[in-house]
């Protein structure tokens, strides 16, 4: 495995066990010989993953549109900084740079990547590794309404099963990455 997509929140959220494990997950992503592509934000647990794996020696691609970039929210000390057209764009480019794909805590638009990441695999568009960083129960809302979806028969059970949901991430990391 080359590269991780981290799908991250844009700010730290209310507890401070999210930036720890954004730090650690970029970390030990860079510390595995994993690259991180992200968002490509200098801010919340995306910039902190982000801060944490380039301190550790780890690549890290961001993947930014124009109009976010004319905000001046870009990281600007990463290994690469890809600046795209949309967010439909971004999405695409992250998916085609990454091996796999991680959720920590974040909100809609972190959502809105998961569910594209989990859409595309459902439809076989990808065969890529998903997996949640489920920190302090974040994910428990969201796994119940999968489960409640899959049980009206929305949501197809080996969707479910095709996302490790981990707390810790050592744990996470080797269930995505081959041994």
């Amino acid at each position: 495995m080359k590269r991780l997509c981290v799908f991250a929140g844009s700010s730290k959220g209310s507890k401070a066990a999210y930036a720890d494990a954004a730090r650690a997950l970029g970390a030990s992503a860079a510390k595995r010989g994993v690259g991180i592509v992200y968002g490509g934000g200098a801010q919340g647990l995306m910039g902190l993953c982000a801060d944490a794996a380039l301190a550790a020696g780890g690549e890290v691609i961001g993947v930014l549109p124009q109009a976010l970039s004319d905000r001046e929210i870009a990281h600007q000390h990463l290994t690469e900084l890809r600046i795209v057209g949309t967010l439909h764009a971004r999405k695409a480019t992250m998916a085609a740079l990454a091996d796999a794909f991680v959720a920590l805590p974040g909100g809609c638009g972190t959502l809105d990547e998961l569910f594209e990441a989990i859409t595309w695999r459902q439809l076989s568009l990808h065969s890529k590794p998903i997996g949640l960083l489920d920190v302090e129960g974040y994910f428990a809302p969201l796994l119940s309404f999968l489960r409640g979806a899959a049980e009206e028969g929305f949501v197809p059970r080996a969707t479910l099963a095709g996302i490790a949901v981990r707390s810790e991430v050592p744990a996470l990391l080797d269930s995505l990455l081959p041994a």
